[in-house]
């Protein structure tokens, strides 16, 4: 059953026992309330009739000092009289509770006299077919005899009230429902109209549509509940994205990678197979050797980046405080003899936190792919700064430059601006995806900064330690 029909179900339920029972207690109220006047009148009534008869006693002319038999039927029959169109039914009975007199219907048992005691009155609400009767009775003296009075009063409307009390009431009940069960319908699908929506919203992302959203129909609890199931929606499609993107980029790593092996192997495998295949001179041999050479060099360096990246990506770092100056007396040792270009160093002191090893090969990728877009001879200024945001580095050459489109996907994997200048240099396309990585587990970032046919510049931001100083 659907939580809508449920809530309807339980809500009927509730009002059906809520209107029930207030009901219930309703009409009996009333019932005992109309009940008890008319115990009160019967007992007023028989205290009367008990007062007259004790008057008329006083007034019969009697034998011996005792009111006869036939005095009881005669008085007792004036007061039957006496009330004509009251419907008054009363009975005499002596004091071996023998009867007397007795009005015509009248046909109980004696079983009330067994309760009546002097001065006290008892009474007892008793059924006669399909007539319903309040009995009373009580003692009467008179004239040194102790008699018995009972009446009985018709309180048969009560009941038939009663009844139609009850008989109103289901009526009434039962067009209640049916009014309550259709607003109650209306209240149900108003409030679980949210969940409607988060239901369909489910079914369209399962269904593979991550973009779709709940709308929001209300300010309340399930309000909020679709609030928060979009703002998942949100998080998980940018998730799947995200996840989309990597697979993306893994193929396109594949991909490269394939096309990367496969270039030096064609030239190693066909110039292997000229040295095998035929007795080349002296210079053809040179050459083939020296293309072999070259291009296993090139699949030395890329395999080594790969690893570099692997190992970066699954091991920390043994960060430690470094002076400035270690990283620019390395740089200086390995690049200064280096004659075919013009390299400058100048740089603050200062100290910082960082892994030694990881953040020269950052800094000697950077100067490598600056030698890399720089003609012979060109200029390559290394620099670093002391600031309040922490130890910068800055590596910055005047070659050709990188278009602005290019900028985004220069530190992926195997991607190479100019595919034929990076090749012809060793170039595999890994060097800025491995800076990445190592800078990440620095807390730090690549930021590059380039326009075309005015060169580059490549930097980023180490934390300094506490002895950093600005020199200079």
């Amino acid at each position: 059953m659907k939580f809508s029909g449920k809530l309807l179900l339980w809500t009927t339920i509730i009002i059906a026992l809520t209107l029930g029972l207030s009901g219930y207690y309703f009409v009996n109220y009333v019932f005992r309330t109309s009940l008890q006047r008319e115990i009160g009148q019967a007992l007023d009534e028989n205290s009367i009739l008990r007062f007259a008869f004790e008057t008329a006693a006083l007034n019969v002319p009697v034998k011996y000092n005792l009111l006869q038999d036939s005095s009881v039927e005669q008085i007792a029959s004036n007061l039957e009289t006496g009330g004509q169109g009251t419907g008054r039914l009363l009975r005499i009975s002596d004091e071996e509770k023998l009867v007397l007199y007795a009005s015509d219907g009248f046909e109980t048992d004696g079983a009330l006299l067994d309760t009546v005691q002097e001065n006290q009155y008892s009474y007892r609400v008793i059924r006669l077919g399909d007539r319903y009767y309040i009995q009373t009775g009580s003692s009467v003296n008179a004239l040194g005899r102790v008699l018995h009075l009972e009446t009985l009063r018709d309180v048969s409307q009560v009941f038939a009230e009663r009844d139609m009390g009850f008989t109103v009431f289901r009526r009434l009940t039962a067009l209640m429902l049916l009014l309550d069960i259709g607003i109650m319908y209306f209240i149900a699908s108003k409030l679980t109209q949210p969940i409607r929506l988060l239901m369909q919203a489910t079914k369209e992302m399962a269904a593979g549509d991550y973009s779709y959203r709940a709308r929001k129909v209300s300010n309340d609890e399930l309000g909020q509940l679709t609030q928060d199931f979009n703002h998942m929606s949100e998080a998980l499609e940018q998730t799947i994205g995200q996840l989309e993107g990597e697979v993306q980029a893994r193929e396109d790593f594949v991909g490269a990678f394939a096309h990367e092996l496969k270039t030096p192997l064609t030239s190693i495998i066909g110039y292997a197979d000229m040295l095998r295949s035929r007795k080349l001179d002296e210079e053809k041999s040179l050459l083939s050797a020296n293309y072999i050479y070259t291009e296993g060099k090139r699949l030395e360096t890329m395999s080594l980046r790969l690893l570099d990246i692997i190992v970066t990506k699954k091991e920390g770092i043994r960060a430690q405080k470094v002076q400035a100056e270690v990283f620019f007396e390395y740089l200086r040792s390995m690049f200064l003899p280096n004659g075919d270009m013009e390299f400058v160093f100048s740089y603050d002191e200062g100290v910082m936190w960082a892994d030694v090893s990881l953040i020269q090969t950052v800094l000697v990728n950077l100067i490598d792919n600056a030698c890399k877009a720089s003609e012979t001879g060109g200029r390559i200024e290394v620099k670093g700064y002391a600031g309040q945001a922490g130890y910068r580095f800055t590596v910055r050459d005047f070659g050709i430059g990188i278009p602005g489109e290019e900028l985004s996907k220069i530190t992926q994997a195997f991607y190479m601006v100019d595919k034929s200048r990076s090749r012809s240099r060793n170039g595999a396309g890994l060097g800025l995806a491995l800076c990445t990585e190592i800078l990440a587990l620095h807390g730090s970032q690549l930021e590059i900064e380039s326009m075309p046919g005015e060169g580059t510049t490549a930097g980023f931001i180490l934390q300094e330690g506490e002895d950093g100083r600005e020199h200079g």
